[in-house]
């Protein structure tokens, strides 16, 4: 196999559509790893930044590219994917308004390569998506092209892994699953990421990593969902759930430690799951437990809302005309990530009942529009005198770059919903928990 022997040499010339959290970190790998790499990605501001040698990304420091220009190139210019060997896709899947798998970057990314495609090529898909999406629905794109897969040209799934920030693993580390639409195909995609992961895991299908991929995630919603639950129930009982879970994990087997929090954020968690219960209605099938955990996630948001209401009335306030500040809006600490974050619906929450909102999030300096939520408001510098200007603050995402003792010692009123303060020891009359 011709192209199997240029990527053992390094020769084979990388092509990576999408330069977000999932693609930038490819780029470099392959890059490092000796590869010519070309990235691509619609967004020209992300393409100018890297050519310059900066990151868009606060957490990924892209400087080792800067000495590899002879390795790597950003482009806008996707007429340029036939000089790739290998293409992997690694582009956004969304929902719509009707919590649908909006497939659109991922087709218009397929008909773009089907335009330029060759034989010999190998096309891998990252993005996170439903089974059959690879071997159904991108296949059929790419072999209007004239090429058959598997015959003329490689086609693969091997779902991303990111967990942004995260300091003990990252793309290198973590094993790295892969289907091929024929063994062929799985022999290639294996040959190129052995080149830069310490270990990869071959599976049948295609469709089987794209549901090793969804099972990974619905686990983690439908665990997510159950401490949120018991959260809700053992505050009514006057229960510490954040010290029930830690007396549980002690059990040395049989029991996995899973936080409740303020509502779900992020790409994959959130949205996954209903690619499945999406797909499970083809064969007349309901996902009652995917659904159940979907709800009482997304219903998070409005228990925060009611506990900070609750907050202020103890201190003798209506939220009407309170003046509120929101702590964190991006979906996980210490990233520049705000997607599907649980700070926006509770945002859109306060509002509705009459709050004065703005929001301090040192990593999230401006809000953009988003498809739901639309706040015009700049990041707020923590200080004690802005502190003391509002009368509460609510935490939502527990940065660690927060000065938790100022804010406990300046702030009104504390609605907690990470166990921020308790868990740094920080304890006091005018901190809630939610």
């Amino acid at each position: 196999m011709n192209l199997v022997k240029r990527i053992g040499d390094r020769t084979s010339h990388v092509g990576v559509i999408g330069l977000g959290y999932v693609g930038l970190p490819l780029v470099m790998e392959f890059a490092g790893a000796g590869f010519p790499v070309t990235g691509f990605d619609v967004d020209s501001r992300k393409v100018d930044l890297l050519r310059k040698g900066e990151s868009y990304i606060k957490h990924i420091d892209i400087s080792p590219l800067r000495g590899r220009k002879a390795k790597f190139t950003a482009t806008t210019d996707f007429s340029k994917l036939n000089g790739m060997d290998c293409i992997l896709m690694c582009v956004p899947t969304p929902l719509n308004r009707n919590r649908e798998p909006d497939m659109t970057y991922v087709f218009d990314t397929a008909r773009a390569i089907a335009d330029r495609l060759r034989p010999g090529q190998l096309v891998i898909l990252e993005s996170t998506t439903y089974p059959g999406t690879t071997d159904e629905d991108v296949r059929m794109i790419l072999e209007k092209s004239g090429l058959k897969a598997g015959r003329d040209f490689y086609l693969a799934f091997s779902p991303e892994r990111q967990d942004p920030n995260n300091k003990d693993f990252d793309l290198k580390t973590v094993p790295k699953v892969i289907g091929g639409y024929t063994k062929d195909c799985l022999r290639a995609a294996k040959a190129l990421y052995d080149a830069i992961v310490a270990r990869t895991v071959p599976v049948s299908s295609t469709r089987t990593a794209e549901a090793a991929k969804l099972l990974e995630n619905i686990y983690r919603s439908v665990n997510i969902a159950l401490v949120n639950e018991l959260k809700v129930l053992f505050d009514r009982m006057d229960i510490d759930i954040w010290e029930v879970i830690e007396a549980a994990k002690t059990k040395p087997f049989g029991f996995q430690a899973f936080y409740p929090g303020p509502g779900l954020g992020g790409h994959c968690i959130p949205i996954d799951p209903f690619y499945l219960t999406w797909k499970a209605r083809e064969y007349d099938f309901s996902t009652r437990f995917i659904e159940l955990a979907g709800e009482i996630n997304t219903q998070m948001p409005y228990y925060v809302a009611q506990k900070t209401m609750e907050a202020l009335n103890r201190k003798g306030k209506s939220i009407r005309g309170s003046r509120l500040l929101i702590l964190g809006v991006s979906y996980k600490p210490d990233i520049d990530d705000d997607r599907e974050s649980p700070a926006f619906p509770i945002m859109e929450l306060f509002q509705r009942e009459g709050a004065i909102l703005d929001y301090s999030d040192p990593y999230i300096p401006k809000l953009k529009k988003t498809r739901k939520f639309d706040f015009d408001k700049v990041s707020v510098k923590l200080t004690p005198r802005i502190l003391k200007a509002y009368d509460g603050v609510v935490i939502i995402t527990n940065h660690s770059a927060f000065d938790y003792r100022m804010i406990e010692k300046h702030a009104r009123l504390i609605v907690d919903t990470r166990n921020a303060l308790k868990g740094r020891g920080i304890a006091g009359h005018k901190v809630f928990r939610a």
